[in-house]
């Protein structure tokens, strides 16, 4: 009975980080995969750090987007990290920090 609950528990600590992935909570307020950079901005505030990794090349059209890594935490000790592609969210990741 014991190790079923264990089970169950664990499968749904697993599910709710993998959705987690594609928000990230400011205070009272969510940021999602596809908000643009000014909303998360306006949600979240200044980030630590913003970095430019480059730009990436448009795969149907002969366009380029800046990519950029905007850096927030720690909180709890994590650090989220936001990557953007042409002013949308692309991406959130979450790393302990040392």
């Amino acid at each position: 009975m014991i190790r079923q609950v264990l089970i169950s528990l664990t499968l749904a600590l697993a599910a709710s980080q993998a959705s987690a992935a594609d928000t990230l909570r400011c205070g009272s307020q969510l940021v999602s995969v596809g908000d643009r950079s000014s909303e998360v901005l306006q949600k979240c505030g200044e980030p630590v750090s913003r970095d430019l990794l480059g730009y990436k090349r448009s795969a149907n059209r002969r366009e380029e987007f800046q990519v950029e890594e905007w850096t927030y935490g720690p909180n709890g000790g994590m650090y989220q990290y936001l990557r953007f592609e042409g002013n949308r969210l692309k991406q959130i990741t979450s790393k302990r920090g040392n």
